[in-house]
């Protein structure tokens, strides 16, 4: 046990970080682990891989994971900034990178192997980008002379540009999203509402009729005879199949058939085998996740703090609304990972350094402590 009475860098971080938030975390992790488990050996099989290849991996990500997070949710607010700073360059660099040298598959150049890993560098760029964003909100609120809000318009800018030349729409709706979220929690102008809106649709409407394979997305999911809906159709079975209460661990009919049952579709594998009630489960696992965070950060005295720790919230639910709507067929079909539940390294541990930056943002800090942080935080001091 660890005593109040102790001053250390661990009994600080224990007695000081928030337990629900961090336990639900953790349980969203177990959960992830139980659903791989179920999910994974069909399709491993169905490639002949080991059947436990997809589980293993999943198991084996979570290590570094579970690292990241713990130890990034010990930093300041301050080393916090600094950090997303260099992630987000590195993140850009390797963006870069996989659009020069990266193979293509499907029609989009999204990975980059680097030392025999595969990395999908537009992941790390996410959770980044929402802290540097809100660093220049917080800045800009503190200090009106400064062009901040330029500055972060100027980077979402850059970030979208790289992403739709993947191209990943997905990923650019949810960075739009977030940033428009973290600009309007920021204060902005009533007509930027209307400006961001506008520009949002006009964006829509263009990949519409300039990339085939949105277009196809949005006639299927407004027609789905126009084309081949067989994965959101399997999965919209699996959820009536499954009931309440489900057909039972392993015993799932619709892995066998999808070929991202243990990613795009995995809460979909959820109901069928452990019904409806473990996924209203996880969607208030994830619901408390996001609202706790919120209440936190509306709590914090520190500007950068509340605008970071809601962004990255926003993200956070944001992803997870998105992948689950996909499953239950109420927007067009993206493939967009269900947060520590679905395979993926690099979405895994990319979520733990977000998650791990909700943890380090909103620990009850002294208000002492948030005042030397903040008033370090200008533009000199931190350049």
């Amino acid at each position: 046990m660890l005593s109040r009475e102790e001053r250390n860098p661990l009994s600080d971080w224990w007695w000081t970080v928030d337990k629900p938030l961090l336990g639900s975390i953790l349980a969203l992790m177990l959960c992830g682990v139980i659903l791989s488990l179920a999910a994974s050996p069909p399709v491993a099989t169905r490639i002949g891989l080991d059947p436990f290849h997809f589980f293993n991996r999943h198991v084996l990500f979570l290590l570094p994971s579970f690292i990241v997070l713990i130890g990034v949710s010990f930093l300041s607010p301050r080393q916090i900034r600094r950090s997303a700073l260099v992630v987000f360059t590195i993140a850009i660099v390797l963006i870069v990178l996989t659009l020069a040298i990266g193979p293509e598959v499907k029609g989009s150049r999204r990975w980059i192997t680097l030392v025999g890993v595969n990395i999908q560098a537009s992941e790390a760029a996410k959770p980044a980008f929402v802290v540097v964003s809100a660093w220049l909100f917080s800045e800009s609120a503190r200090r009106p002379d400064m062009p901040a809000t330029t500055m972060a318009l100027v980077l979402l800018l850059m970030l979208v540009s790289l992403l739709v030349m993947e191209p990943d729409f997905g990923q650019t709706m949810l960075i739009l999203m977030v940033w428009g979220s973290l600009f309007f929690i920021a204060g902005m102008r009533m007509i930027w509402v209307a400006g961001l809106a506008g520009a949002a649709a006009a964006g829509l409407f263009g990949a519409y009729l300039l990339v085939p394979h949105v277009a196809g997305r949005i006639k299927r999911f407004m027609n789905p005879a126009s084309g081949d809906t067989f994965q959101v159709d399997t999965a919209m079975e699996a959820f009536s199949n499954g009931g309440w209460f489900g057909l039972g661990p392993g015993e799932g009919i619709a892995k066998r058939s999808l070929p991202d049952s243990h990613t795009d579709f995995v809460f979909a594998v959820a109901a069928e085998e452990f019904g409806i009630i473990l996924c209203l489960a996880l969607v208030a696992l994830f619901g408390f996740i996001v609202i706790r965070t919120l209440s936190r950060a509306y709590a914090s005295e520190d500007s950068f703090s509340r605008f970071a720790a809601s962004g990255l919230a926003i993200l956070f639910g944001i992803q997870a609304a998105i992948n689950i709507s996909v499953n239950l067929q109420l927007i067009p079909a993206k493939g967009m990972t269900l947060p520590f539940i679905s395979y993926g390294g690099s979405s895994i541990v990319s979520l733990a350094y977000g998650v791990g930056m909700m943890l380090a943002l909103t620990r009850q800090r002294p208000r002492i402590e948030m005042e030397a942080t903040d008033a370090a935080g200008s533009l000199r001091n931190y350049a």
